[in-house]
């Protein structure tokens, strides 16, 4: 079974995000996943393109404060993510016309349909609950947030 905690690049949490912008917050979740290493920098635009090529196509902002941007690309080997958290909001078009508050970033290989199924399954899993929702939005720091991932993959949050 995939994990949450696993498929968060260490480095690639950011806590304070910057923007309020929907574009911004995704160079800013895209220039965590580089710095942490997990992708390459020669890659950066090409992804930055495609996943706001995703987001002309449908707004991955999908209500009750969360979004999860995701892209697939031919140069990715190992499937990565970036969490960002914002607590003024981020005007993402939404489907519910609300702010979004949590951002989760998934980097995917092209070459591994069903890895990136059972990715977005995990995600979605948890951001389906209103105590992963409330707590993700609480947590302050990268500790906060990595403690909540390996809380909720161990099923030790209230439901």
């Amino acid at each position: 079974m995939l994990k949450f905690a696993q498929l968060i690049a260490p480095g690639a949490i950011v806590p304070q995000l910057r923007s309020t912008q929907r574009d911004e917050t995704i160079a800013e979740l895209i220039d965590a996943v580089v710095a942490s290493g997990a992708i390459q920098a020669a890659i950066r635009d090409e992804l930055m393109l495609k996943v706001l090529e995703r987001e002309r196509k449908g707004s991955t902002g999908f209500g009750r404060g969360v979004a999860v941007p995701h892209v697939k690309h031919k140069t990715i080997t190992k499937m990565t993510a970036a969490i960002g958290l914002s607590q003024r909001g981020i005007d993402f078009n939404a489907l519910d016309k609300q702010p979004v508050h949590s951002v989760v970033l998934l980097i995917s290989p092209e070459d591994k349909p069903e890895e990136h199924l059972q990715a977005m399954e995990v995600i979605f899993k948890n951001l389906s609950k209103e105590t992963f929702r409330r707590m993700l939005r609480q947590a302050a720091s990268v500790e906060d947030v990595r403690q909540l991932l390996t809380d909720a993959d161990n099923q030790q949050l209230p439901a």
